[in-house]
Protein backbone atom coordinates (compact mmCIF):
# COMPACT_ATOMS: atom_id res chain seq x y z
CA UNK A 1 0.00 0.00 0.00
CA UNK A 2 1.13 3.53 -0.86
CA UNK A 3 0.19 5.58 2.35
CA UNK A 4 1.08 9.74 2.23
CA UNK A 5 2.24 10.38 5.63
CA UNK A 6 2.07 13.63 6.86
CA UNK A 7 3.98 14.86 9.88
CA UNK A 8 3.79 17.48 12.56
CA UNK A 9 6.04 16.37 14.92
CA UNK A 10 4.08 14.07 17.28
CA UNK A 11 6.06 11.24 19.52
CA UNK A 12 3.77 8.52 17.95
CA UNK A 13 5.09 9.53 14.40
CA UNK A 14 8.62 7.98 14.00
CA UNK A 15 6.83 4.53 15.87
CA UNK A 16 3.80 4.45 13.32
CA UNK A 17 6.49 5.12 10.08
CA UNK A 18 8.87 2.48 11.43
CA UNK A 19 5.68 0.05 12.08
CA UNK A 20 3.88 1.24 8.15
CA UNK A 21 7.96 0.45 6.60
CA UNK A 22 7.75 -3.01 8.69
CA UNK A 23 4.75 -4.21 7.40
CA UNK A 24 5.83 -3.38 3.71
CA UNK A 25 4.10 -0.16 2.73
CA UNK A 26 5.83 2.75 0.69
CA UNK A 27 5.50 5.39 2.68
CA UNK A 28 5.66 9.30 1.68
CA UNK A 29 6.35 12.35 3.90
CA UNK A 30 5.47 15.37 4.24
CA UNK A 31 7.17 16.58 7.43
CA UNK A 32 7.30 21.03 6.68
CA UNK A 33 5.14 21.52 9.76
CA UNK A 34 7.80 19.91 11.84
CA UNK A 35 10.40 22.85 11.48
CA UNK A 36 7.12 25.55 10.41
CA UNK A 37 4.56 25.53 13.03
CA UNK A 38 3.58 29.15 11.55
CA UNK A 39 1.89 26.75 8.62
CA UNK A 40 -1.51 27.82 7.38
CA UNK A 41 -4.52 25.57 6.50
CA UNK A 42 -3.83 26.35 3.04
CA UNK A 43 -0.39 25.72 3.15
CA UNK A 44 -1.26 22.28 4.70
CA UNK A 45 -3.88 21.91 1.55
CA UNK A 46 -1.39 22.53 -0.94
CA UNK A 47 1.27 20.64 -0.12
CA UNK A 48 -0.92 17.67 0.56
CA UNK A 49 -2.70 18.17 -2.92
CA UNK A 50 0.67 18.48 -5.07
CA UNK A 51 1.54 15.62 -3.69
CA UNK A 52 -1.50 14.04 -4.49
CA UNK A 53 -1.18 14.91 -8.14
CA UNK A 54 2.44 14.12 -8.51
CA UNK A 55 2.21 10.30 -7.10
CA UNK A 56 -0.88 8.10 -6.78
CA UNK A 57 -1.73 7.05 -3.24
CA UNK A 58 -4.01 4.94 -1.48
CA UNK A 59 -4.16 7.18 1.71
CA UNK A 60 -3.13 9.69 3.64
CA UNK A 61 -2.73 9.49 7.48
CA UNK A 62 -2.30 11.76 10.20
CA UNK A 63 -1.82 11.87 13.71
CA UNK A 64 -4.87 13.95 15.36
CA UNK A 65 -6.99 15.19 12.95
CA UNK A 66 -6.60 18.02 9.99
CA UNK A 67 -9.60 19.43 8.80
CA UNK A 68 -7.92 21.09 5.47
CA UNK A 69 -6.13 17.58 4.52
CA UNK A 70 -9.81 16.09 5.06
CA UNK A 71 -11.14 18.55 2.81
CA UNK A 72 -8.38 17.80 -0.03
CA UNK A 73 -8.83 14.26 0.32
CA UNK A 74 -12.89 14.68 -0.48
CA UNK A 75 -11.91 16.29 -3.21
CA UNK A 76 -9.20 13.54 -4.70
CA UNK A 77 -11.46 10.93 -3.52
CA UNK A 78 -9.00 9.14 -1.55
CA UNK A 79 -9.44 7.85 1.96
CA UNK A 80 -8.07 10.10 5.14
CA UNK A 81 -7.10 7.87 8.04
CA UNK A 82 -6.76 10.39 10.91
CA UNK A 83 -5.70 8.37 14.68
CA UNK A 84 -6.50 10.69 17.21
CA UNK A 85 -3.81 9.99 20.35
CA UNK A 86 -4.52 13.62 22.49
CA UNK A 87 -8.06 15.20 24.07
CA UNK A 88 -9.14 17.51 23.60
CA UNK A 89 -8.46 17.49 19.91
CA UNK A 90 -11.36 21.25 19.15
CA UNK A 91 -10.79 19.98 14.90
CA UNK A 92 -12.99 17.27 15.46
CA UNK A 93 -15.93 19.78 15.60
CA UNK A 94 -15.03 21.13 12.76
CA UNK A 95 -17.81 20.21 9.44
CA UNK A 96 -14.73 18.74 7.79
CA UNK A 97 -15.15 15.92 10.23
CA UNK A 98 -18.42 14.66 8.18
CA UNK A 99 -16.40 14.19 4.46
CA UNK A 100 -17.09 11.21 3.19
CA UNK A 101 -13.89 10.39 2.68
CA UNK A 102 -12.78 10.66 6.52
CA UNK A 103 -11.65 7.09 8.84
CA UNK A 104 -10.98 8.99 11.85
CA UNK A 105 -10.11 6.00 15.16
CA UNK A 106 -10.53 7.74 18.27
CA UNK A 107 -9.00 6.64 21.82
CA UNK A 108 -11.22 7.77 24.10
CA UNK A 109 -14.55 5.84 23.94
CA UNK A 110 -16.70 8.67 25.03
CA UNK A 111 -15.05 10.96 22.74
CA UNK A 112 -16.08 8.67 20.15
CA UNK A 113 -19.47 8.68 21.22
CA UNK A 114 -19.47 11.99 20.85
CA UNK A 115 -18.04 12.56 17.32
CA UNK A 116 -19.72 9.66 16.10
CA UNK A 117 -22.99 10.59 15.24
CA UNK A 118 -21.66 13.31 13.03
CA UNK A 119 -20.61 11.06 10.38
CA UNK A 120 -21.48 7.03 11.36
CA UNK A 121 -19.88 4.47 9.89
CA UNK A 122 -16.51 6.37 9.34
CA UNK A 123 -15.30 7.41 13.16
CA UNK A 124 -14.13 4.42 15.08
CA UNK A 125 -12.92 3.48 18.80
CA UNK A 126 -9.53 2.40 18.66
CA UNK A 127 -6.82 2.45 21.74
CA UNK A 128 -3.15 3.16 21.36
CA UNK A 129 -0.37 1.13 20.84
CA UNK A 130 3.42 0.63 21.83
CA UNK A 131 6.68 0.41 19.86
CA UNK A 132 8.10 -3.05 22.19
CA UNK A 133 10.94 -3.23 19.68
CA UNK A 134 12.27 0.31 20.18
CA UNK A 135 12.06 0.44 23.88
CA UNK A 136 13.48 -2.75 24.65
CA UNK A 137 16.68 -1.69 22.26
CA UNK A 138 17.46 1.05 24.52
CA UNK A 139 16.87 -0.89 27.58
CA UNK A 140 19.18 -3.69 26.88
CA UNK A 141 21.87 -1.10 24.98
CA UNK A 142 21.63 0.98 28.53
CA UNK A 143 24.88 0.21 31.11
CA UNK A 144 24.31 -0.19 34.40
CA UNK A 145 25.50 3.39 35.48
CA UNK A 146 22.61 4.87 33.29
CA UNK A 147 20.57 2.69 34.73
CA UNK A 148 21.34 3.23 38.29
CA UNK A 149 20.93 7.21 37.54
CA UNK A 150 17.51 6.96 36.03
CA UNK A 151 16.33 4.43 39.04
CA UNK A 152 13.49 5.40 41.50
CA UNK A 153 11.00 4.74 43.68
CA UNK A 154 8.27 6.15 42.40
CA UNK A 155 8.51 8.77 39.36
CA UNK A 156 6.26 10.83 37.06
CA UNK A 157 7.12 11.70 33.40
CA UNK A 158 5.62 14.54 31.63
CA UNK A 159 4.17 18.08 32.06
CA UNK A 160 1.78 19.04 35.82
CA UNK A 161 -0.18 21.46 32.81
CA UNK A 162 0.89 24.59 35.19
CA UNK A 163 1.86 25.90 31.68
CA UNK A 164 -1.01 24.50 29.73
CA UNK A 165 -3.68 26.29 31.52
CA UNK A 166 -5.66 29.20 29.48
CA UNK A 167 -8.04 29.10 32.70
CA UNK A 168 -5.83 31.14 34.64
CA UNK A 169 -6.51 34.12 32.46
CA UNK A 170 -9.60 34.46 33.67
CA UNK A 171 -9.96 37.91 35.66
CA UNK A 172 -12.27 39.86 36.96
CA UNK A 173 -14.85 37.05 37.46
CA UNK A 174 -17.99 37.79 39.97
CA UNK A 175 -17.35 36.10 43.51
CA UNK A 176 -20.63 33.54 42.82
CA UNK A 177 -18.90 32.38 39.48
CA UNK A 178 -15.77 32.00 41.11
CA UNK A 179 -17.18 30.42 43.88
CA UNK A 180 -19.37 28.09 41.46
CA UNK A 181 -16.53 27.15 39.55
CA UNK A 182 -14.10 26.23 42.08
CA UNK A 183 -17.22 24.32 44.16
CA UNK A 184 -17.41 22.17 40.60
CA UNK A 185 -13.68 21.65 39.86
CA UNK A 186 -13.04 20.55 43.91
CA UNK A 187 -16.01 17.84 43.39
CA UNK A 188 -14.60 16.57 39.88
CA UNK A 189 -11.05 16.01 41.95
CA UNK A 190 -12.87 13.73 44.52
CA UNK A 191 -14.64 11.54 41.40
CA UNK A 192 -12.73 9.07 39.70
CA UNK A 193 -13.81 7.35 35.96
CA UNK A 194 -16.73 9.99 35.53
CA UNK A 195 -16.16 13.47 34.20
CA UNK A 196 -19.25 15.49 34.86
CA UNK A 197 -18.21 19.69 34.73
CA UNK A 198 -20.34 19.77 31.57
CA UNK A 199 -23.36 18.65 33.18
CA UNK A 200 -23.14 21.76 35.84
CA UNK A 201 -21.95 24.70 33.37
CA UNK A 202 -25.27 26.65 32.73
CA UNK A 203 -25.37 29.46 30.54
CA UNK A 204 -25.52 32.25 32.90
CA UNK A 205 -21.99 30.82 33.97
CA UNK A 206 -20.84 30.30 30.07
CA UNK A 207 -21.36 33.73 29.47
CA UNK A 208 -19.55 35.27 32.01
CA UNK A 209 -16.74 32.71 31.53
CA UNK A 210 -16.34 34.34 28.21
CA UNK A 211 -16.74 37.96 28.45
CA UNK A 212 -14.24 37.52 31.43
CA UNK A 213 -11.61 34.97 29.32
CA UNK A 214 -9.40 37.26 27.06
CA UNK A 215 -8.73 35.84 23.90
CA UNK A 216 -11.64 33.20 24.31
CA UNK A 217 -10.96 30.58 22.08
CA UNK A 218 -13.07 30.51 18.72
CA UNK A 219 -12.88 27.76 16.16
CA UNK A 220 -12.00 29.85 13.13
CA UNK A 221 -13.52 27.12 11.11
CA UNK A 222 -16.84 26.00 10.51
CA UNK A 223 -17.80 24.20 13.20
CA UNK A 224 -20.24 22.24 15.40
CA UNK A 225 -18.05 23.56 18.80
CA UNK A 226 -20.21 24.38 21.79
CA UNK A 227 -19.70 26.86 24.29
CA UNK A 228 -20.17 24.04 26.75
CA UNK A 229 -17.77 21.90 25.12
CA UNK A 230 -15.13 24.86 24.84
CA UNK A 231 -15.01 26.03 28.41
CA UNK A 232 -15.49 22.23 29.58
CA UNK A 233 -12.57 21.09 27.94
CA UNK A 234 -10.30 23.00 26.86
CA UNK A 235 -9.82 25.11 29.56
CA UNK A 236 -11.50 23.33 33.13
CA UNK A 237 -10.16 20.33 31.97
CA UNK A 238 -7.14 21.52 31.60
CA UNK A 239 -7.33 23.39 34.67
CA UNK A 240 -8.61 20.27 36.95
CA UNK A 241 -5.83 18.30 35.79
CA UNK A 242 -3.62 20.86 36.84
CA UNK A 243 -4.83 20.90 40.43
CA UNK A 244 -5.12 17.48 40.10
CA UNK A 245 -1.60 16.43 39.38
CA UNK A 246 -0.04 18.61 41.83
CA UNK A 247 -2.10 17.49 44.58
CA UNK A 248 -1.25 13.71 43.90
CA UNK A 249 2.32 14.50 43.52
CA UNK A 250 2.63 16.87 46.91
CA UNK A 251 0.66 14.00 48.68
CA UNK A 252 2.64 11.18 47.45
CA UNK A 253 6.06 12.95 48.43
CA UNK A 254 4.74 13.79 52.05
CA UNK A 255 5.79 10.14 52.22
CA UNK A 256 7.45 9.06 49.84
CA UNK A 257 10.59 9.87 47.55
CA UNK A 258 9.12 11.02 44.25
CA UNK A 259 11.55 11.87 40.63
CA UNK A 260 9.39 14.53 38.74
CA UNK A 261 10.88 14.68 34.95
CA UNK A 262 9.41 18.14 33.36
CA UNK A 263 9.75 21.35 32.00
CA UNK A 264 6.56 22.67 34.18
CA UNK A 265 7.71 24.77 37.87
CA UNK A 266 7.39 22.79 41.02
CA UNK A 267 8.63 25.75 43.33
CA UNK A 268 5.06 25.09 45.09
CA UNK A 269 6.20 21.32 45.30
CA UNK A 270 9.31 21.51 47.57
CA UNK A 271 9.94 18.15 48.53
CA UNK A 272 9.48 16.83 44.77
CA UNK A 273 12.98 16.00 43.52
CA UNK A 274 12.29 17.79 39.63
CA UNK A 275 14.96 16.07 37.26
CA UNK A 276 13.93 18.10 34.11
CA UNK A 277 12.69 17.28 31.06
CA UNK A 278 13.60 13.45 30.11
CA UNK A 279 14.85 12.90 26.10
CA UNK A 280 11.23 10.58 24.97
CA UNK A 281 13.14 8.08 22.61
CA UNK A 282 16.39 7.50 24.35
CA UNK A 283 16.01 8.50 28.08
CA UNK A 284 12.35 7.66 29.05
CA UNK A 285 12.06 4.08 28.21
CA UNK A 286 15.17 3.92 30.86
CA UNK A 287 13.66 5.99 33.26
CA UNK A 288 10.19 3.92 33.13
CA UNK A 289 11.85 0.38 33.08
CA UNK A 290 13.98 1.33 36.22
CA UNK A 291 11.00 3.02 38.38
CA UNK A 292 9.69 0.96 40.94
CA UNK A 293 6.34 2.74 40.51
CA UNK A 294 5.28 4.69 37.53
CA UNK A 295 2.94 7.35 38.21
CA UNK A 296 0.06 8.05 35.30
CA UNK A 297 -2.33 10.91 35.97
CA UNK A 298 -4.77 11.44 33.10
CA UNK A 299 -5.49 14.09 31.51
CA UNK A 300 -8.87 15.04 32.83
CA UNK A 301 -10.27 16.13 28.76
CA UNK A 302 -10.00 11.78 28.03
CA UNK A 303 -12.67 10.76 30.03
CA UNK A 304 -12.54 7.10 29.47
CA UNK A 305 -9.36 6.49 27.54
CA UNK A 306 -6.18 5.44 28.15
CA UNK A 307 -3.59 7.89 27.69
CA UNK A 308 -0.18 6.87 25.46
CA UNK A 309 2.00 6.89 28.83
CA UNK A 310 0.12 4.06 30.10
CA UNK A 311 1.08 1.98 27.08
CA UNK A 312 4.89 3.18 27.14
CA UNK A 313 5.87 2.16 30.54
CA UNK A 314 4.13 -1.58 29.82
CA UNK A 315 6.02 -1.41 26.54
CA UNK A 316 9.12 -0.69 28.89
CA UNK A 317 7.86 -3.32 31.87
CA UNK A 318 7.68 -1.02 34.19
CA UNK A 319 4.97 -0.96 36.71
CA UNK A 320 2.18 1.13 36.18
CA UNK A 321 0.07 3.01 38.93
CA UNK A 322 -2.81 5.07 37.46
CA UNK A 323 -5.93 6.62 38.32
CA UNK A 324 -8.87 5.03 37.45
CA UNK A 325 -9.95 5.19 33.83
CA UNK A 326 -13.47 3.27 32.71
CA UNK A 327 -11.04 1.44 29.17
CA UNK A 328 -8.15 0.50 31.42
CA UNK A 329 -9.77 -2.26 33.14
CA UNK A 330 -11.81 -3.40 30.16
CA UNK A 331 -8.05 -3.69 28.12
CA UNK A 332 -6.19 -4.60 31.76
CA UNK A 333 -6.57 -6.35 34.80
CA UNK A 334 -6.09 -4.70 38.07
CA UNK A 335 -3.38 -6.00 40.08
CA UNK A 336 -2.51 -8.49 37.31
CA UNK A 337 -1.08 -5.98 34.50
CA UNK A 338 -1.23 -2.74 36.29
CA UNK A 339 -3.34 -1.22 39.32
CA UNK A 340 -5.31 1.75 40.01
CA UNK A 341 -6.47 4.34 42.99
CA UNK A 342 -9.29 5.95 43.24
CA UNK A 343 -8.63 8.46 45.76
CA UNK A 344 -5.28 10.21 47.20
CA UNK A 345 -5.08 7.55 50.68
CA UNK A 346 -5.85 4.63 48.08
CA UNK A 347 -2.79 5.92 46.32
CA UNK A 348 -1.02 6.40 49.28
CA UNK A 349 -1.78 2.40 50.43
CA UNK A 350 -0.85 1.04 47.20
CA UNK A 351 2.02 2.89 46.87
CA UNK A 352 3.28 1.81 50.33
CA UNK A 353 2.26 -1.60 49.36
CA UNK A 354 3.79 -1.99 45.71
CA UNK A 355 7.44 -0.71 47.56
CA UNK A 356 7.06 -3.30 50.06
CA UNK A 357 6.41 -5.99 48.03
CA UNK A 358 9.08 -6.52 44.71
CA UNK A 359 7.82 -10.37 43.36
CA UNK A 360 4.01 -9.00 43.00
CA UNK A 361 5.31 -5.69 41.40
CA UNK A 362 8.12 -7.34 39.33
CA UNK A 363 5.21 -10.09 38.27
CA UNK A 364 2.40 -7.13 37.39
CA UNK A 365 5.08 -5.43 35.42
CA UNK A 366 5.84 -8.19 33.25
CA UNK A 367 1.91 -9.48 32.67
CA UNK A 368 1.35 -5.93 31.47
CA UNK A 369 4.52 -6.26 29.31
CA UNK A 370 3.35 -9.70 27.76
CA UNK A 371 -0.05 -8.24 27.31
CA UNK A 372 1.10 -5.11 25.52
CA UNK A 373 3.56 -7.34 23.19
CA UNK A 374 1.20 -9.67 21.79
CA UNK A 375 -2.07 -7.30 21.20
CA UNK A 376 -1.14 -3.73 21.54
CA UNK A 377 2.62 -2.89 19.51
CA UNK A 378 2.12 -0.61 16.68
CA UNK A 379 2.55 -3.62 14.05
CA UNK A 380 -0.71 -5.20 14.79
CA UNK A 381 -2.65 -2.35 15.79
CA UNK A 382 -1.64 -0.27 12.81
CA UNK A 383 -2.49 -3.49 10.30
CA UNK A 384 -5.44 -3.71 12.26
CA UNK A 385 -6.15 0.62 11.85
CA UNK A 386 -5.65 -0.04 7.81
CA UNK A 387 -7.79 -3.19 7.35
CA UNK A 388 -10.72 -1.62 9.29
CA UNK A 389 -10.63 1.59 7.26
CA UNK A 390 -10.40 0.04 4.30
CA UNK A 391 -13.49 -2.59 4.98
CA UNK A 392 -15.53 0.27 5.26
Amino acid sequence: MKILFYRYGSICEPDILEAAQELGHTVTIIDEEISNKNISFADTARLVGNSLLSHSQDCVFTINFFPSISDVCNIFKIPYISWIVDSPVMELFTKSIQNSWNRVFLFDRIQYQEIVQLNPGHIFHFPLAVNINSKQNIIQKASSSLRKKYSSDISFVGSLYSEKCPYDKLTNISDYAKGYLDGIMEAQLKVYGYYFIDETLTEEIIEEFKQHMPNYYECPLDNFLTDKITISQLYIGNKITALERALTIQTLSTYFSVDLYTGSNTSALPNVNNRGFAKTLTEMPIIFHESKINLNTTSKPIRSGIPLRVFDIMGCEGFVLSNYQPELIELFEPGVDFDYYTSMDELVEKTNYYLTHDAERKEISHNGFVKVSKSYNYIIRFKRLLDMAFSN
